[in-house]
């Protein structure tokens, strides 16, 4: 039996705003800090250490993964891999505005079903607008270095959309190192880790969409090392 870490970043500023975030860059909020902190110390009073940790290309991400391997003391000694492929779902032309003006104009139930049905993308963004990550320096540079293709960059998402990008990178770099035995954290996005939920649960896409993972609380899977089957799971 190994386990498998899953931390969703604390709350960002724009959580905080009730913006659709999406892929655009922000910052943790403070209350997101303290989360991110809070998460480390859990898991260091609970006796956890890891041999390698992944997140997406986004700081939220990232600086909750750092804050918590610091509060382990283990920023320094763990190997740590970024991917745009754990980036949170692409809210297409929703992304940067807020949520609550967004169901005055196209409606509570539009709105509803494209946060939370797993197959029905937002608006999708045209290629001339800044939102796309094919317009953004970061993701330009990603291609440059062979990371990802301009085909990769997406206009909107929906979950199984996100899932189909998570999923070959699970299955090629994460997936090969719990089965070693080694012990993995990831920090990721919502839907990214709603993403990975689904896969390792087995859930239809009518399933996934009561499935809600807090900010900052770790979430423990204790699987099989041979084919990865859940025998427990629990957030700390």
């Amino acid at each position: 039996m190994v386990k498998l870490v899953l931390i969703r970043h604390g709350q960002s500023e724009w959580n905080l705003e009730n913006l659709f975030t999406g892929w655009t860059d922000v910052e943790l909020s403070p209350l997101g800090v303290q989360e991110a902190h809070e998460a480390g110390k859990a898991l260091k009073a609970a006796g956890y250490t890891f041999d390698i940790a992944f997140s997406s290309v986004l700081k939220r991400a990232n600086n909750t993964m750092k804050f918590a391997l610091e509060e382990m003391g283990e920023w320094d000694s763990v190997p740590k891999f970024y991917t745009w492929r754990l980036n949170e779902r692409h809210y297409g032309a929703l992304q940067g505005l807020n949520k609550a003006d967004s169901a005055k104009k196209w409606g509570d139930q539009q709105v509803h079903i494209w946060r939370r049905s797993a197959d029905v993308p937002p608006l999708a963004l045209t290629k001339d607008d800044e939102r796309w990550p094919g317009n953004q320096k970061k993701y330009q540079d990603l291609i440059k270095a062979g990371e990802m293709t301009i085909e990769d960059c997406p206009l909107t998402e929906c979950l199984i959309d996100t899932a189909d990008r998570v999923k070959p990178y699970f299955d090629e770099k994460i997936a090969p190192e719990i089965k070693a035995g080694k012990k993995v954290l990831i920090a990721a996005h919502g839907n990214s880790l709603r993403a990975i939920v689904m896969m390792l649960e087995h859930l239809t896409p009518d399933q996934i969409i009561s499935v809600e993972i807090p900010t900052g609380k770790p979430l423990v899977y204790e699987l099989d090392e041979k084919d990865l089957k859940v025998l427990n799971k629990y957030y700390l």
